[in-house]
């Protein structure tokens, strides 16, 4: 387990315990196939994220919903094994804990059933009683795997309490009030980031006036586009800045957004530039990759030191 930073974190997000069937190829419609092997892994893009800044030294604190069933049970001890406070992780009665089955094939491509489950139940009102819990918070860090109306609350809580938010928009959300709260740094692929804004990432540098007008009109301070091996760009409303990623063999590219997500907002709540959290993060992606499963890859924040220095890059 790291040892905590100076920086306390709270992250509101989901909780899932995933299946994971390994198989020759994906069923067709209406179609039996049998597995090679199957999975039980801990998931939940809100739990990797948290997992990831914790290995990465910030003092983490969750807010989520798990079953009051036996999946919740390990899945708290497992994030208090990781030392994540989960003083406020409601266990709620006669609803499972979050779930997703999924199919992977031969090839790498999957198919997945998400359960929400518990996830579900997080609530506006559950997250207003942790009001001083994110308000004395260097950041708050945010997906979209629980209900729209509770991560907008825990976003206003923050924007009221002068703490930086984090957001990965993920999955999508064409309901999202952009534009009614303020969002200091937003995290997205390249994918997402056409979809969100309607613009070509690749062309972003050609095109820097529109992106800052539609920065302004969603109230982003600070945008993030992913992009695998590809540079990493980062877009204000007065710098553009490309942060090269680091190059690796990729064994499993799931849960490298997570670990991203999650190195990237311990920099910025230790109070480092955007552009050196992206340097960590990047890295922390990267080595995301070498391991198989989301959670089981993330790395320690020696790690990602070692590997930046390796690469020349001088961190502290």
């Amino acid at each position: 387990m790291p040892l905590p930073s100076s920086a306390p974190i709270t992250v509101v997000g989901s909780l899932n315990m995933d299946l994971i069937a390994s198989v020759q190829r994906l069923p067709s419609p209406g179609e039996t196939v049998a597995a090679l092997g199957i999975t039980r892994r801990f998931g939940g893009k809100g739990a990797n994220q948290a997992l990831a800044a914790s290995r990465h030294g910030a003092t983490v604190s969750f807010i989520g919903c798990l079953g009051d069933d036996p999946d919740g049970r390990d899945y708290r001890n497992h994030l208090r094994r990781e030392g994540i406070n989960c003083s406020a992780v409601g266990s709620i009665r006669n609803q499972p804990t979050g779930s997703a089955i999924i199919a992977v094939d031969a090839a790498g491509e999957n198919q997945i059933i998400v359960i929400p489950g518990a996830n579900a139940q997080l609530s506006g009102p559950t997250v207003k009683m942790q009001r001083s819990r994110i308000a004395v918070s260097k950041a708050l860090l945010l997906q979209l795997e629980v209900p729209l109306e509770t991560v907008v609350d825990a976003i206003t809580i923050a924007n009221q309490t002068n703490v930086p938010v984090v957001l990965n928009p993920s999955p999508a959300n064409a309901s999202f009030p952009w534009g009614k709260v303020s969002i200091q740094h937003l995290i997205v692929n390249a994918s997402e980031a056409k979809a969100l804004f309607d613009l070509d990432p690749n062309q972003a540098k050609e095109a820097l006036p529109v992106w800052r007008k539609k920065l302004a009109s969603m109230k982003v301070g600070t945008l993030l586009i992913t992009r695998g091996a590809e540079p990493t760009l980062i877009l204000t409303a007065t710098t553009f800045d490309q942060v090269p990623a680091i190059k690796v063999k990729p064994i499993d590219t799931v849960g490298a957004g997570d670990a991203f997500a999650g190195a990237y907002t311990c920099q910025i709540a230790e109070g480092a530039s955007p552009q050196q959290a992206t340097l960590w993060a990047n890295a922390a992606g990267a080595l995301a990759t070498q391991k198989e499963g989301a959670q089981e890859g993330i790395p320690l924040r020696g790690d990602v030191q070692s590997l930046l220095q390796k690469k020349g890059h001088e961190v502290q």
